[in-house]
C-alpha cells in the first residue's frame, strides 16, 4: 500500500506534542510492514538542516527539500519562508498567529500539489488534526474530477478535539473551497470556518487516539460542539490506541540515564532516582517516593486539580518532580511549593529531553491526573521504565491502565471522580502499596512487561485503511 502521511509536526523535525511523537512512528511501523509511505510536513526554521540531511532533491521540473532522517520514509518539507520560518510551530507565549488560517490553508493545498510533482499516487492520505483538515475537503471538490487522485482514500485522525482551527468567515474565501462546502454539513460552524470539521465531514474514515476517547468525543461532555458530527459519522469513527516507540524509551539502552537496568535487574533504577535527587537538589535520606510528572501546565492536564491537591499530597511523606510549562499561575503556585519546599519539590519549566527520560526513570510514580486525555504517551513511557502510573480514569489512560485494587493484573492507580479527594485518595493508595517491598516489586514487573509497541496500532491503521479503499 501507499500512504501519504501530512502533518503539521513529525518526530524528529519538529514537535509540539504527542501529534509529532505519533507521525514520526507510524511511517516507520508501516514501512517495517512492507509498505511505500511518504511524509509531508512544514520546512519549519527551527528544523536543523545539517542535523537531518535535509537536501534539495529532484521533483518533476522543480527541487523540494526532502530527508531520510526517519529510516526507510521521505520525508518531504513545504517550503515558504513566510508562513513557516518564525519561532513557534502555531503561535508564541504571547496566543497563535494571526494568519494561521492562510498557513494551513497554502500547507494542505501545497501538500496535493506536492504529490503531483513527486508523481505519488497515495491508496491513503492519511491527515492529522485541524492543520490538515482542509485535504479531505479538497479532494472532494476541487480534486473531485483528478484522475490522479481518482482512487485515493482520505483517512483523518482526530489527536485533540479541543483544538479546531476555527476563524473567522472572511478566511473562507483563503481556502478556496467552492461555495457550497460553506454550509452546516460542510465546513461552517456557527458562522466561522472550521478547519477540523472539514475534515470530519469529508474524510472517508476517521480515526482517534483511543477507543475510550472514540466514545467519549460523541457525548457532550467532550465532543467540544462537535459531538453530533461524530455521532453522524459514528459508522466511520475507529479508536486506535497509540503505542510508543522502544527504540527511544527503553531503560535497557536509554542513554540519557546513569545506569542501565530491566525488569531482571532493577539496581540502575534505584540509581537513576539518587541521581535524579542530587541533580534536582531533592533529599537522597530516607525511602519517600518520589512521585514525577511530565506536562502542560493546564486546566486539561489536572493542574485545577493538583493546586489544591498539593499540600495534602506533600502530607503523604513524598517528593514532587516536574518538567514543564504553560500556565503562568501555575508556574507561580509551583514555584512558591518549591521555595517553601527544596528538598522535596523541583520545578522546571520548559522542555528538556535529556532530564524527562531521567524522570521517567527516577521516579516510583508518574501522576497524570487530567481531566481528559486523548491517549497520552506518559503512561506507556512511565510502565516502561518500572515508574508506576497514578490517573484519571479517563479516554487512553482509561484504556491503558487498570488499578491494582480492582485488577489482580494490574499496572498502575486510577480515579474517576474529578475531583481533588479523590486524586489524594488515589496517590494515597499508591504510596501505601510502595511501602509494602514485596507488593510493589512485583507491581514495578509486571508494568514493565506490558508492550505498547508501534507495531499493533500500525497495522489496526492498515485494516483501516483498507476499509477505506473498498468505501
Amino acid at each position: 500500500m501507499r500512504v501519504a502521511l501530512i502533518s503539521s509536526e513529525v518526530v524528529p523535525f519538529s514537535k509540539t506534542g504527542g501529534l509529532a511523537d505519533v507521525c514520526g512512528a507510524l511511517p516507520k511501523a508501516w514501512v517495517g510492514l512492507g509498505h511505500e509511505v511518504v511524509v509531508l510536513t512544514p520546512l519549519y526554521g527551527s528544523i536543523d538542516h545539517n542535523r537531518f540531511k535535509i537536501e534539495k532533491r529532484k521533483a518533476g521540473e522543480t527541487a523540494v527539500w526532502m530527508s531520510e532522517a526517519i529510516p526507510g520514509v521521505r520525508t518531504y518539507f513545504i517550503e515558504n519562508n513566510l508562513y513557516y520560518d518564525r519561532q513557534g510551530l502555531y503561535g508564541t507565549t504571547a496566543g497563535d498567529y494571526s494568519d494561521n488560517a492562510e498557513r494551513f490553508t497554502f500547507f494542505a493545498r501545497s501538500a496535493l500539489a506536492l504529490l503531483k510533482q513527486l508523481g505519488f499516487v497515495p491508496d491513503v492520505i492519511h491527515g492529522h488534526d485541524w492543520q490538515s483538515g482542509l485535504i479531505p475537503a479538497y479532494l472532494r471538490t476541487l480534486y473531485r474530477g483528478d484522475a490522479f487522485y481518482r482512487e485515493t482514500k482520505a483517512v483523518f485522525t482526530i489527536h485533540n478535539l479541543a483544538y479546531q482551527g476555527r476563524f473567522p468567515q472572511t478566511a473562507f474565501h483563503l481556502t478556496g473551497l467552492p461555495e457550497q462546502a460553506f454550509t452546516p454539513e460542510g465546513v461552517e460552524y456557527y458562522g466561522e470556518v472550521n478547519f477540523l470539521k472539514a475534515g470530519l465531514v469529508y474524510a472517508d474514515v476517521l480515526t482517534t487516539v483511543s477507543p475510550r476517547y472514540a466514545e467519549e468525543i460523541q457525548t457532550p461532555d467532550f465532543g467540544c460542539g462537535l459531538e453530533g458530527v461524530l455521532r453522524h459519522r459514528r459508522e466511520d469513527l475507529f479508536g486506535l490506541l497509540n503505542g510508543i516507540d522502544y527504540s527511544e524509551w527503553n531503560p535497557e539502552c536509554d542513554p540519557f540515564l546513569p545506569a542501565k537496568f530491566s525488569s531482571r535487574s532493577l539496581a540502575g533504577k534505584a540509581e537513576a532516582k539518587r541521581t535524579l535527587q542530587e541533580e534536582k537538589g531533592l533529599s537522597t535520606e530516607g525511602r519517600a517516593p518520589l512521585v514525577g510528572m511530565i506536562s502542560r501546565l493546564a486546566d486539561q492536564k489536572g493542574f485545577d486539580l493538583l493546586a489544591h491537591a498539593l499540600g495534602p499530597i506533600l502530607s503523604l511523606g513524598v517528593q514532587f518532580i516536574l518538567l514543564g510549562s504553560g500556565d503562568q499561575k501555575y508556574h507561580d503556585l509551583l514555584a512558591k511549593l518549591q521555595a517553601d519546599h527544596p528538598d522535596r519539590v523541583s520545578l522546571t519549566l520548559g522542555f528538556n529531553d535529556p532530564l524527562a527520560h531521567r524522570i521517567y526513570a527516577g521516579s516510583d510514580l508518574f501522576l497524570m491526573p487530567s481531566r481528559y486525555e486523548p491517549c497520552g504517551l506518559g503512561q506507556m513511557i512511565a510502565l516502561k521504565y518500572g515508574t508506576i502510573p497514578v490517573v484519571r480514569e479517563t479516554g487512553g489512560l482509561a484504556d491503558t491502565i487498570r488499578d491494582v485494587d480492582r485488577d489482580s493484573k494490574g499496572n498502575g492507580f486510577s480515579f474517576l471522580a474529578y475531583e481533588a479527594k479523590a486524586l489524594i485518595e488515589a496517590l494515597s493508595r499508591a504510596v501505601q502499596a510502595y511501602h509494602q517491598r514485596e507488593t510493589w516489586a512485583l507491581l514495578v514487573q509486571r508494568a514493565m512487561a506490558c508492550d505498547f509497541s508501534w507495531e499493533a496500532s500500525a497495522r489496526q491503521y492498515l485494516r483501516i485503511f483498507e476499509r477505506a479503499k473498498e468505501q
